[in-house]
Formats: structure tokens, C-alpha cells, sequence
């Protein structure tokens, strides 16, 4: 007779696997099912090409760059003979864990290869899988942001193509804090320590982090953008960047440092009378204001 409690452990094994927005299962971004537009990809012998992120200035985000940077900029494929082994990521990271949820397995520049590639994060509560093709912006001969460590190593650009198509463009990511990607890339809730007047059992709060596997990083105040600091602005120049014009896209992500104050978000829709439904995601940090 089989052990009780048995069979409810498989049933709830089963529903667990059928669940969407886990990691064995995540919400399809977009609608796009990676296995499904591989199969289709490789059937027709042809590369994927992303209509959904498209090779164009509106993926790069027109505020980036400036006019004739953005114009410099080429789309290029890895070259015959390139290898993307996801072997690399444990070499580059002691929480190997984490990295395999976000970069899948199954994906390879061999046999499969049909210019798609496929990552997981964590978006609103679940995890969801983005597709991206292997087009990756160039400019002068360089990648646009993430630098790899040698020529023929792609996962740092593809993962990154990835993320900036979740936050809407390569422009959303040129600001923000480690601890949203931190949270984007394991689900994990995050806690921030102002290290100017740290608790006094910091030490112990670092040494129970480091047992647990927890992921931890550090940023540094400091004026303008320089090195990926948060940018300061004064009290005039806050209220220039934050109402600086309308945003008409699905996704809109926008960070910036601003003196307290009372602050009204207004989410429109395109047409007038038209109904629709936001998501609004707020984080807020307490800094030191620029004066």
C-alpha cells in the first residue's frame, strides 16, 4: 500500500509544472514560445530576425546616443565558427544557480543554431522567458555596452539584448540601481544598507549573506552618470528631466534622483476616451539631495 501523503506530493508536483510564471514554466514575453519559432526557423532555413525588437533605433532608444553615434550604429551576427558555450557562466560567477535559471540550456550555436536565443526573468510576481534574435548593435567596431572578455564569447551581449527588450529599449537600462537587476534575475527581495551609517552588525548581515548564497553589490553617489552612478540633479533641473514630455510605449521605465516634493504620475491611453489597465512599479530610495 503506498505510503500516505504520496500521491498528493505527485499531484502537487504536476500542478507545480502545469503553474505558469515558474521557473519551469515561465510566462512567454510576448507571446513568443522559443522551442516553437526555432523549429519553424530551422524547418525554413532561415535566421530569426526579432519583429518584436527590432534591429533599429527604436530598440537602441533615441535619447542614448547622440544622432550620429545612433546612425553609426550596425547589427551583426556571430561570425561562422563562434561559440557561445553556457559552460562559460560558471566561470564568471560563484551562484551558478542563479545564472542557470535566467540562461536556459537548451540553446546552442551547433546543430539547433537558428540565430534565437531564449532568457528567464523575473517580472511582476513571475518568472517570464524573453526570445531575442543574435543581432547585436555594434558601434565602431565595438558592442554597444556590455564589453566581453574575449572576441568569441556572446552570452554577456545576448543576455543583455534581452534584458533591455524587457525594460523596452538599450536606453532603459542606462539607468537604474544593481539591486533591480539583482531582484530581475532571481526573484529574491532585496535589502539596502546606507554603508555612510552602516548597523552596527553589518559584519554579521555580510558573513549570513555570503552562507546563504545571497547576491550582494555596492554602488557609489556621485555627480552626473559617469561609471554607472546614479546621476544628482538640483531642484530646477529634477523638475525639467521629470516632466520632460510623454511617454507613448507599452513599457516605460524611468529612474532619476529628486528633491521630496509631492509628485503626480499620469498614465493616458493613445485615444481619447479609450479604456485601459497600468502597472505601476515604484521604487524608492532615500539619498542625499543636490543642491
Amino acid at each position: 500500500m503506498p505510503i500516505p501523503g504520496v500521491y498528493q506530493k505527485v499531484a502537487e508536483g504536476q500542478q507545480s509544472q502545469r503553474k505558469i510564471g515558474t521557473v519551469e514554466n515561465p510566462k512567454k514575453f510576448k507571446g513568443q514560445d522559443f522551442n516553437s519559432i526555432r523549429d519553424l526557423c530551422i524547418s525554413r532555413k532561415q535566421l530569426f530576425e526579432d519583429d518584436m525588437f527590432p534591429a533599429n533605433l527604436y530598440s537602441i532608444g533615441e535619447r542614448l546616443l547622440s544622432q550620429d553615434k545612433l546612425l553609426s550604429i550596425k547589427w551583426k551576427r556571430p561570425t561562422p565558427g563562434d561559440c557561445w558555450v553556457l559552460s562559460a557562466v560558471g566561470a564568471l560567477t560563484l551562484h551558478r544557480k542563479f545564472l542557470e535559471n535566467v540562461v536556459p540550456k537548451d540553446q546552442e550555436f551547433t546543430s539547433k543554431y537558428a540565430g534565437i536565443f531564449h532568457f528567464r526573468f523575473w517580472q511582476y510576481g513571475e518568472w517570464v522567458d524573453v526570445v531575442v534574435d543574435d543581432r547585436l548593435p555594434m558601434l565602431n567596431g565595438s558592442y554597444l555596452s556590455v564589453q566581453p572578455r574575449v572576441s568569441n564569447e556572446f552570452w554577456p551581449s545576448l543576455l543583455e539584448k534581452a534584458y533591455a527588450k524587457l525594460r523596452g529599449s538599450y536606453q532603459n537600462l542606462h539607468w537604474g540601481f544593481i539591486s533591480e537587476a539583482m531582484v530581475d534575475f532571481t526573484g529574491g527581495v532585496q535589502m539596502d544598507f546606507n554603508l555612510s551609517k552602516p548597523p552596527p552588525d553589518l559584519r554579521d548581515i555580510v558573513l549570513a549573506a555570503v552562507r546563504s548564497a545571497s547576491l550582494m553589490g555596492c554602488t557609489t553617489p556621485g555627480d552626473g552618470v559617469k561609471n554607472g552612478s546614479q546621476q544628482k540633479y538640483s531642484r530646477q533641473h529634477a523638475a525639467e528631466t521629470i516632466n520632460s514630455g510623454l511617454e507613448q510605449a507599452r513599457e516605460v521605465t524611468r529612474s532619476f534622483m529628486a528633491p521630496p516634493g509631492t509628485y503626480i504620475i499620469l498614465p493616458f491611453t493613445q485615444n481619447k476616451g479609450q479604456e485601459s489597465e497600468f502597472l505601476l512599479r515604484i521604487f524608492m530610495k532615500t539619498s542625499q539631495i543636490a543642491e
